[in-house]
């Protein structure tokens, strides 16, 4: 009967703190949690947020002080927005597209990349054509995706803002509009703790969400980490993506803030790592002259069907050959440095055998 009654106890904190997790997640729409492994819930020591949360010494540029783009107009060419991009000022620092290239910028073109070397992606590309950052489908049920350029490189996104002239129909704003797909937060069967699945079609190109936490200063994340085991989870995402491109040379691997997600967050702080990922992490900024904070953009970079599981790699790395991916494990595994390293288990066939490098 002791054990009975200790059973009980158990269960009764069990249901207890699953009702505590759901409470908090009622103040995030179209998110569920289910667990179909056992009686566990994810950590009560969490916070969802629907923004970032600026810590101490942290500062952001108000959106009304956001620069927009003046020429732009609601009613330009299809009717969605901005649609010239020698014109669009938001797009200043966007990826410039040689494909539109006309004779006359050739010499204007050839000095944007003497510039690329030295500014970095604020490179002076005034006049030459840009990229667009998505695709608008002519049928409204059919989500925008990222263009295949963007989807396939780096380079950051620039979207318009609240202080533009082209208005909220633009075809440039999609991540600023936030979250449309529905999400669950669910206990992997395979060790992996918890993660996240879409309960529709995503299509390849197409937005999830964003990454959102605590934005702290260099020195308050590492006060943080000193306070903090060593083998826990890591959830700090540096926002380091326009070092070496300031001109005044003020950001730098010590003065750029980091986002930590461990202890307040969005429902993607729950997705896991894999090293053959179906989604991807983007730069998107609604404001081309903030440097330091921009948004952490997920979206799939693959058709994904229902109920699979959404994945990133963590270390963000390029795709490599299977051969030399298995080539690299095994040497990786047999040597004895790496034998205290945090192992994988993504269960890929590129599976690089360990979280971290």
């Amino acid at each position: 009967m002791l054990s009975d009654a200790a059973r009980a106890t158990v269960t009764a904190a069990e249901h207890a703190i699953q009702a505590a997790f759901q409470a908090k997640l009622q103040s995030v729409k179209n998110v569920e949690w289910e667990n179909h492994v056992d009686n566990t819930a994810p950590s009560l020591n969490f916070t969802f947020v629907s923004d970032f949360v600026l810590g101490e010494g942290v500062y952001r540029p108000e959106a009304d002080a956001h620069v927009g783009c003046e020429t732009c107009r609601p009613n330009m060419g299809q009717n969605i927005g901005c649609e010239y991009p020698r014109l669009c000022a938001c797009l200043e620092y966007a990826a410039v597209d040689e494909n539109r290239l006309q004779p006359g910028d050739q010499a204007r073109y050839v000095q944007y990349q003497k510039d690329r070397e030295d500014d970095g992606y604020l490179a002076d590309s005034h006049g030459l054509p840009k990229r667009f950052p998505y695709q608008r489908s002519k049928d409204p049920q059919v989500p925008s995706t990222l263009m295949k350029f963007y989807l396939e490189s780096r380079y950051p996104i620039y979207e318009c803002n609240l202080n533009c002239n082209c208005g909220p129909i633009c075809k440039s704003r999609v991540v600023q509009k936030g979250r449309r797909v529905p999400l669950v937060i669910f206990k992997t069967a395979n060790e992996r703790g918890w993660g996240v699945y879409c309960k529709e079609q995503l299509v390849k190109g197409e937005f999830i969400d964003t990454y959102i936490g605590e934005v702290l200063t260099n020195e308050a994340t590492g006060r943080r980490e000193k306070l903090s085991a060593e083998d826990r989870a890591s959830y700090l995402y540096s926002l380091d993506k326009f070092i070496g491109d300031d001109p005044d040379n003020d950001l730098t691997n010590e003065t750029c803030y980091v986002v930590d997600g461990q202890y307040m967050g969005g429902p993607t702080r729950f997705i896991n790592h894999s090293c053959e990922p179906n989604c991807r992490q983007y730069t998107v900024s609604y404001n081309k002259h903030d440097l330091r904070i921009y948004d952490l953009a997920f979206f799939a970079v693959e058709d994904i069907p229902p109920r699979t599981e959404l994945t990133f790699d963590y270390m963000d790395k390029d795709e490599e050959e299977e051969e030399i991916v298995r080539k690299k494990r095994e040497k990786d595994a047999a040597d004895p440095k790496n034998h205290d390293k945090r192992p994988c288990n993504c269960g890929a066939r590129k599976c690089r055998g360990y979280l971290w490098e």
